[in-house]
């Protein structure tokens, strides 16, 4: 008897994992049905010792009780930014008061110029740290095809020549050290904060000093609810943005993040050493500058973390608890930009 209900426990728990394998697999082939069950994955909760202290020099004392559904401290006591846990009107008090100058960088390379740049532009003017002082940088082969875009007052365009790259993954890599190069000369004396952002995406909501900090990494959408073993780190241990099995705390979009010129030159320098590392030894890591990003934030706890409502991707389909997404993913047509 004891046998017999021994064997079909063990029916049942084999039956489970065959379940638990296969809507893994369906979800992480991204079917939206599926992925919607990743909302039922606990985010965790912040101890309310953290959740008293959280406040910053831009936002002043949070508000995390406001959003009880979603995750609002990080482990080490950074706030995590969802609407609702923030003052706005504080915010824009606040930076205006520090007179700031806020840089916004973005590279438009090959056929990612004419397909976004001017949307992104168009609508960073209407949404992006609106009311401060703002210096666009657009890294480009070709500035004369960079189009005109009327902007308000305080705020100004300029426009810096790169190399076009071979391949789209050497245009990403090669980021990070030209960001480096710049932060230490002109981009670095002009701006007191710089956020650096992909192009193929689009303003849709306020992005505003709520978001400033020293340092600022933004949650990746398609990851936020995911456990730490299921994360898209780099695992081959010979790469420099290799993370071991335990080791991430979050993963972080590339297509966002920021901070003071001081903490961001680390940051490049971090990644452009770790890019070079890998291609003296013929390594390529899984997501690029992405995954030294992550490798870098793993070392280098950032000050604040933007919820996904900062950078959200459509594909994913409407959630509760994105409430107000302020960047929106564009369409990705990568077999017509990338060739």
């Amino acid at each position: 008897m004891a046998l017999e209900g021994l064997r079909a426990w063990k029916r049942i728990f084999w039956r489970q994992i065959l379940l638990a394998l296969g809507l893994l697999g369906l979800f992480l082939c991204g079917l939206p049905k599926f992925r919607h069950l990743e909302t039922f994955i606990p985010m965790g909760v912040c101890p309310s010792a953290t959740v008293s202290l959280l406040r910053d020099n831009f936002t002043g004392a949070l508000r995390p009780w406001a959003r009880p559904e979603v995750l609002t401290c990080t482990p080490w006591g950074a706030p995590i930014i969802w609407d609702g846990t923030f003052d706005p009107d504080v915010a824009q008090q606040e930076a205006s008061q520090q007179n700031l100058t806020i840089g916004l960088t973005v590279f438009a390379v090959g056929r990612y110029l004419e397909k976004y740049l001017e949307r992104f532009l168009e609508t960073a003017e209407q949404h992006f740290m609106v009311g401060q002082r703002v210096v666009y940088y657009v890294f480009t082969e070709r500035p004369g095809a960079v189009p005109r875009v009327a902007l308000g007052p305080d705020r100004r365009l300029r426009v810096e020549r790169v190399a076009r790259e071979r391949r789209w993954q050497d245009v990403s890599m090669a980021r990070m050290r030209t960001l480096h190069a710049a932060l230490g000369g002109w981009l670095g004396r002009e701006a007191h904060f710089v956020f650096c952002m992909d192009v193929d995406q689009h303003f849709s909501g306020a992005f505003g000093p709520e978001a400033l900090a020293e340092s600022v990494a933004q949650l990746h959408s398609w990851h936020y609810h995911w456990p730490r073993w299921l994360l898209p780190f780099e695992r081959d241990a010979r790469s420099a943005a290799a993370l071991s099995r335990g080791e991430g705390d979050f993963y972080y979009h590339a297509a966002v993040f920021g901070g003071s010129v001081a903490a961001l030159r680390g940051l490049t320098a971090h990644c452009a050493l770790g890019l070079a590392w890998d291609r003296a030894r013929g390594l390529e890591a899984r997501w690029h500058d992405e995954s030294h990003l992550n490798k870098f934030f793993w070392l280098h706890k950032p000050a604040k973390v933007l919820s996904p409502e900062f950078c959200w991707s459509p594909d994913i389909g409407p959630r509760a608890e994105i409430r107000r997404p302020r960047l929106l993913w564009a369409p990705k047509e990568y077999r017509l930009l990338r060739n």
